[in-house]
């Protein structure tokens, strides 16, 4: 079999999907180990058995929901490469729209970060590798999820980030000048909503109680005493939750609140600082 009639079988065999040929593509420049550029010039070139095995179990994988990124291990998010797992959220561009305001939140006298929930490290090493100098700190629940955050560092050679374990702020003792959050936000009454992708993901990651804003207030209220004068917090929520993420960081005495929209234009992040 060579490329051009894979990517035909496999564009139909995905073509429930979004972007069926991109998908197929993609999936196929991992396992012949080179660009999607290379695979259109040369879609003459013939796969080997073990090629076609592997491919074929990938296509299928996808076929019946699971992300690219899963199968593969890897997502690029903020120009980086990370390795992802079953127990990381993967990546999203939206996100980037959190690092984008932690970048216009800071000065010459914000040296300290502090990513809450860091899952495989994409806010805080995205923030590394802006500027040296400053000192990133990511923690989460998951064990697992702090493995891999700590490949990416490595891999990466990002030394100004370091990770550990903490409950939201169990286990941090001291003060920030910005804290970023990617915190559960979904409802459970929303889980019937979701697309089958997101099943694949851990659900800790995804679920909240209280219409997906107990986190979001647990992080909000307990902010306050781990931020330095003027510091900032910043969270990502749901595209329905903006005007009840704004009146808890009111509620718990937040200035200059404000919300921005994500690349498809939801209501997506919401910041205060501290006074």
């Amino acid at each position: 079999m060579n490329i051009r009639y894979f990517l035909k079988k496999a564009t139909k065999m995905l073509s429930h999907c979004d972007n069926p040929r991109y998908e197929a593509e993609i999936l196929l420049s991992h396992v012949l180990k080179c660009t999607r550029v290379s695979i259109i010039i040369n879609d003459e070139i013939i796969l080997s058995k073990k090629q076609c095995k592997k491919l074929n179990n990938f296509i299928y994988r996808r076929s019946i929901g699971e992300p690219i990124a899963y199968i593969i291990g890897k997502k690029e998010f903020w120009s980086l490469s990370l390795c992802v797992s079953y127990k990381t959220l993967i990546p999203r561009p939206d996100t980037e729209i959190l690092v984008e305001r932690v970048l216009s939140r800071m000065n010459k006298n914000f040296e300290s970060i502090l990513d809450l929930g860091t899952g495989s490290g994409a806010i805080a090493l995205a923030l590394a590798s802006i500027c040296s100098n400053w000192d990133i700190t990511g923690v989460d629940n998951s064990n697992e999820a702090l493995k891999i955050a700590n490949i990416n560092a490595l891999k990466l050679n990002l030394e100004n980030v370091r990770f550990f374990y903490s409950d939201w702020f169990s286990h941090i003792n001291k003060k920030f000048h910005i804290i970023v959050s990617n915190p559960p936000y979904v409802s459970i009454k929303e889980i019937n909503l979701l697309k089958k992708d997101l099943f694949y993901e851990p659900f800790n990651a995804l679920i909240s109680k209280k219409d997906g804003l107990l986190d979001i207030e647990l992080i909000i209220q307990q902010a306050r005493q781990h931020l330095f004068y003027k510091g900032w917090l910043l969270i990502e929520h749901g595209w329905k939750q903006k005007l009840k993420v704004q009146f808890l960081f009111k509620k718990y005495n937040f200035f200059y609140i404000e919300s921005f929209k994500d690349y498809g234009g939801n209501d997506r992040i919401t910041l205060g600082q501290k006074k």
